[in-house]
C-alpha cells in the first residue's frame, strides 16, 4: 500500500507543467493531422477538376498507401473521399476552416456530414469549442435541431427577466428535448422529477453547460411551513440560482404564483449578496404562448415558461419551418 504522499505545492506546480504540456501536444498534433486531412483533401478536389479523377483512380490511391505503408491507418477510399468533402465545404470560408483545426477529425466529420448549411456549421463547431462537447453529445444535440429551435422559439420570458439579465435568451430554450429519459407519453410529475435526476447528465447537456444541480426537492422554510423546489440548479454564467418546478399538464396562469413565492424565499434566505435575482423556469408538457404572453406582461418575478417534449424532433419538419420564416424574413427586408 502507498504511503499517502503530503500536499507540496512545488510537487502541484511540476504536475500543472505536465499537464499543460501534454494538453498543448495534443493540440498541435491534431492541428497537424487536421492541416494533413486538408491538404489531401485541396489535392483530390484539383485532380478530381483537372484531371478527371473519378472514385477508380481514389481507390488506387487507398491502395497504394495500404500496400507502401501497411502500418498507417485511416485511409481508406471512403476516408479520402470525406477529406475531399471535408475540403471542399470550408475552403471558401476562412472562419471556419480556422475553427475546424481546434477540434478533432471525429467531432468534424459530425457536424460537416451532418450539417446543411455554412450558418449550421458554424453553430455547432463554436457550440462544440465553447462546451467542450465529446462527439456523442454534439451528434446529440444535431439529432435534437439545437440550431433550428435556436433560430425558431426564444424562450418566454417576463419583463423583470430581460432587465436583470439583458443576454439571457442564450441562456434558455423554449423548448426542451428530453427524449433521453425513456418516459412513456402518460405519466406523472414524480416519474418526470425522478428520471431527470436519474439522466442528469443529459439534462444538463440539454440545458448548457453553466447549469449546476444543487438539488431535488429543495427544501424552503417560511414562517412555521416547509415548502420544496422540484429541482434547484446555479448557472454560473448568469450567478443566479434557478428555481425549476415542473407540470406534467398544460401551462396555467396560477402556477406563476407558486414559482414567484419559491424566488422571493430563494432571494431572501438562499442567494448570497454577489449574486443576481434568482431566476424560475417552469417546465410544462405544453402551453399557449398566448397565454404565456398575457401571464408574463405584467409579472414582476424573473421567470419563464418552456415546454419539454419526449421524442426527438422530426428534422424534416422543423427545417421547413426554418426555411419557410427565413424566406418570410427576406420578404420582409425587400
Amino acid at each position: 500500500m502507498n504511503k499517502p504522499i503530503i500536499p507540496n505545492p512545488v510537487f502541484s506546480e511540476v504536475l500543472q507543467h505536465i499537464q499543460q504540456a501534454r494538453r498543448k501536444i495534443f493540440s498541435q498534433a491534431n492541428t497537424a493531422l487536421i492541416d494533413l486531412y486538408w491538404q489531401i483533401g485541396l489535392t483530390i478536389s484539383h485532380k478530381v477538376q483537372s484531371e478527371a479523377w473519378g472514385k477508380g483512380v481514389v481507390t488506387e490511391l487507398a491502395q497504394y498507401i495500404a500496400q507502401n505503408a501497411p502500418d498507417i491507418k485511416g485511409f481508406s477510399d471512403k476516408n479520402l473521399w470525406r477529406m475531399k468533402q471535408f475540403y471542399e465545404t470550408y475552403q471558401a470560408d476562412e472562419k471556419l476552416s480556422a475553427l475546424v483545426r481546434e477540434l478533432p477529425w471525429s467531432h468534424n466529420l459530425a457536424i460537416f456530414s451532418r450539417c446543411k448549411t455554412q450558418q449550421e456549421r458554424a453553430f455547432y463547431l463554436k457550440l462544440t469549442i465553447d462546451e467542450k462537447y465529446s462527439v456523442r453529445e454534439i451528434d446529440r444535440q444535431i439529432s435534437a435541431c439545437l440550431f433550428e429551435r435556436a433560430m425558431l422559439d426564444q424562450p418566454k420570458l417576463s419583463t423583470q427577466l430581460r432587465e436583470f439579465h439583458p443576454q439571457i435568451s442564450a441562456a434558455f430554450k423554449d423548448n426542451y428535448v428530453l427524449e433521453f429519459l425513456g418516459l412513456p407519453e402518460t405519466h406523472s410529475e414524480n416519474d418526470l422529477q425522478t428520471a431527470l435526476i436519474q439522466h442528469m447528465k443529459d439534462f444538463i447537456l440539454e440545458l448548457g453547460g453553466d447549469f449546476i444541480f444543487m438539488g431535488e426537492q429543495f427544501r424552503l422554510q417560511v414562517g412555521n411551513q416547509d415548502f420544496y423546489i422540484d429541482l434547484l440548479f446555479y448557472h454560473r454564467g448568469l450567478s443566479a440560482l434557478v428555481a425549476f418546478e415542473l407540470k406534467i399538464g398544460k401551462f396555467s396562469p396560477e402556477h406563476m404564483g407558486q414559482l414567484s413565492f419559491y424566488l422571493e424565499a430563494l432571494d431572501r434566505d438562499v442567494k448570497k449578496p454577489h449574486e443576481n435575482p434568482s431566476i424560475g423556469v417552469l417546465l410544462c408538457r405544453d402551453k399557449d404562448d398566448e397565454v404565456v404572453e398575457y401571464a408574463l406582461s405584467r409579472n414582476l418575478s424573473p421567470t419563464l415558461i418552456a415546454q419539454y417534449q419526449l421524442q426527438l424532433p422530426d428534422k424534416k419538419l422543423i427545417q421547413a419551418k426554418l426555411h419557410e420564416l427565413l424566406a418570410q424574413e427576406r420578404e420582409g427586408d425587400k
